[in-house]
């Protein structure tokens, strides 16, 4: 069974304001997220890790089918996140695939190319965007359970480090552009736009 993870428990303290929420081509930017996760045929369950504003954002946001995991330390940065959703998973799970709420291009392809990569050489199966290692980024077994390791404002790229790790190209179906501020909403992100 695969799970599909979106990370979305930040303050938004650059954007200024709980970025999850800003419209973005007429839905919440986290909305994207949730739909790219949502339409990738080869996840079996879906979380998203909310923190700050979680009650806000599950009262404004349409889920589609994801659970809502609450992650009380959200404060300390991307490894709570990371943590918080492993804790939800790791006994369903046999891999995750981690995405981002603030990247709204990245596309159900993407995901499903990244999970159909998997072929037990690899710890890891991350997309690449012309040769530029971005998200989604898929964890087997062996990386979940390092990741109570984590401290601190990093995502899972210390895990990353000294593992075998698969790239795949992605760039033909989407980017993953972070937005994280006004100024990069209002220019689309910099990537390409959603085709949902």
């Amino acid at each position: 069974m695969i799970g599909g993870v979106v990370l979305a428990a930040g303050a938004g303290r650059r954007f200024g304001s709980a970025k999850q929420l800003a419209s973005f081509e007429g839905r919440p930017l986290l909305e994207h997220a949730l739909l790219a996760m949502s339409g990738a045929a080869l996840i079996d369950l879906r979380v998203v890790v909310l923190g700050a504003n979680a009650d806000e954002i599950l009262a404004a946001v349409e889920r589609h089918g994801a659970e809502p995991v609450i992650c009380a330390d959200w404060n300390e940065g991307q490894s709570a996140s990371l943590r918080a959703a492993v804790a939800a998973l790791a006994e369903r799970a046999e891999a995750i695939v981690i995405t981002l709420g603030d990247q709204p291009a990245i596309e159900p392809a993407a995901i499903d190319r990244v999970i159909a990569a998997r072929d037990g050489r690899y710890d890891a199966v991350r997309a690449a965007y012309g040769g530029r290692p971005g998200h989604p980024v898929l964890l087997e077994r062996a990386l979940i359970d390092r990741v109570g390791e984590l401290r601190g404002d990093q995502g899972a790229r210390s895990l990353l480090e000294g593992s075998a790790v698969r790239l795949v190209e992605c760039g033909d179906v989407g980017a993953d552009t972070d937005i994280d501020t006004p100024d990069q909403l209002r220019k689309g992100g910099g990537g390409s736009a959603p085709r949902r």
